[in-house]
């Protein structure tokens, strides 16, 4: 089996307890986590080779990291050790018209202060047949954005298929520099997720007033960006919010000149973080399979909604349990 590389921070997540606010804390609950470590674990659980690559601090929390990696089937082999701290981030769970709310606290991480020579790409591409990464990872510090490059160009050398959830996060810089570090990534991206805020796609008429997507505008958004940048295939998760906890998703596929689009579920959250990387992990997994374009849209949706019912970072399910929501079977039933 060929093997799936992803390169990003894990993260220590802390969370208040249920809906707890962060003022009524006394405690937290500690999870590890982040966008590609989030991809490895769900790879791993659908009987995938996936290995994940970050640096941790040569400590027990970055210990600790690791071993939440390893309990769920991810090589972390080639993780390097080193530097100060592991970034934390810190979740208050939404309810109902309350949005959810995310602090982070990562400067200075072991990851944002590693060096190139910590990463030997050809010995850690060895026997991958496919890199991912997010945008987040080169948005962490110019550090980490200069080996994600030095990772691309060295995937690309060996002929790996390279994937890209563009992930914006506007607490981790501003949309110009995104548009500007992101473009010149883009030469190397077979296939782009949610690609529109950073490449100046018109977003607002993407959503109708219903706050219901607009099929016709993401299409015209993944032939524009095909174009530009030569994708093979463009895939957005679609989301229309009722409340912080109930959500219709769905999602969009584009490849050869022609879209492919599902139907938006109705899900109710019980963790809404992940959810985008458990739809990256179902696209890659389909793609690898050679699932048909619209069989692996339908696979990746069917994961996303999956995630959003398990709590934390990771979509803990079998590529069976993913299947089986995705040709229908999603009345949740007690399985006997």
């Amino acid at each position: 089996m060929k093997r799936i590389v992803t390169f990003g921070e894990i993260m220590l997540r802390l969370a208040p307890p249920g809906y707890d606010r962060f003022v009524q804390a006394e405690s937290f609950m500690a999870i590890y986590g982040g966008s590609e470590a989030n991809v490895a674990i769900s790879l791993a659980c659908f009987g995938m080779d996936a290995r994940y690559i970050t640096k941790v601090p040569n400590h027990e929390i970055g210990q600790a990291a690791v071993n939440t990696l390893r309990r769920y089937g991810v090589d972390t082999s080639r993780i390097a050790r080193g530097g100060k701290r592991l970034g934390v981030y810190y979740l208050e769970k939404g309810a109902s018209q309350r949005s959810s709310k995310v602090i982070y606290d990562r400067a200075d991480s072991a990851i944002a202060e590693a060096e190139p020579d910590d990463f030997d790409w050809d010995e850690i591409f060895a026997d991958a047949c496919w890199f991912h990464f997010s945008g987040i990872t080169p948005a962490i510090s110019d550090r980490a954005a200069a080996i994600c490059r030095d990772a691309l160009i060295a995937a690309k050398r060996r002929g790996l298929t390279v994937s890209c959830d563009i992930n914006y996060r506007k607490n981790l810089w501003s949309l110009e520099k995104a548009g500007k570090v992101m473009a010149e990534f883009m030469q190397y991206v077979d296939v782009c997720i949610n690609p529109a805020d950073v490449f100046k796609v018109d977003v607002e008429s993407m959503t109708l007033e219903n706050d219901q997507p607009n099929p016709a505008a993401y299409e015209s958004a993944a032939e524009q960006l095909t174009r530009r940048f030569g994708f093979s295939h463009v895939a957005f998760t679609l989301r229309s919010s009722k409340s912080a906890n109930d959500n219709d998703v769905g999602g969009m596929f584009y490849a050869g000149g022609k879209a492919y689009f599902t139907k938006m579920h109705p899900v109710h959250i019980v963790d809404r973080v992940g959810g985008g990387d458990g739809f990256s992990a179902g696209l890659i997994y389909s793609m690898i399979q050679g699932k048909a374009d619209a069989d692996a849209l339908e696979f990746a949706v069917a994961a996303d909604c999956l995630k959003h019912t398990i709590e934390g970072d990771y979509n803990l399910t079998s590529a069976e349990e993913v299947e089986k929501l995705a040709c229908g079977d999603g009345f949740g039933r007690v399985q006997r």
